[in-house]
């Protein structure tokens, strides 16, 4: 019944995105070390939002189109630092992966509000208060 319900499946969808991102994230600074380690993100929430659409415009034409991995169902993609790589050819930044922690963080508590606000307008809407 509320899967139906556009703005709930999008904070949804929006939550899930922020914990595979997190969990790349994680995977970076555990790998800031390792000889020859890429640095590894995901593509912005939107277009990873309406490559799952089926309605949409954007849809993966070819297998690794987006990048090689998967993350949560999400493609993985290489991220392309402006800074050199370290002598052992890793590209890690720490500074980098705490950024994009935050930034997680925040998308995530983003996606809780808007659902906790749209469960409660609900339950508003059935007299049904907290």
């Amino acid at each position: 019944m509320f899967g139906d319900i556009e703005i709930l499946s999008l904070s949804r969808s929006l939550a899930t995105y922020s914990g595979a991102r997190q969990t790349v994230v994680a995977e970076n600074v555990a790998n800031a070390d390792t000889p020859g380690y890429t640095a590894q993100d995901l593509p912005d929430f939107e277009q990873a939002y309406r490559s799952s659409d089926t309605s949409s415009e954007i849809r993966r034409t070819r297998e690794g189109h987006l990048g090689s991995a998967e993350v949560g169902g999400l493609d993985v993609a290489s991220e392309n630092q402006q800074g050199e790589a370290s002598p052992n050819g890793n590209n890690v930044s720490l500074e980098g992966e705490l950024v994009r922690a935050a930034d997680v963080r925040s998308k995530h508590n983003l996606a809780l509000s808007v659902y906790s606000t749209s469960l409660d307008i609900l339950r508003a809407s059935i007299g049904r208060g907290r």
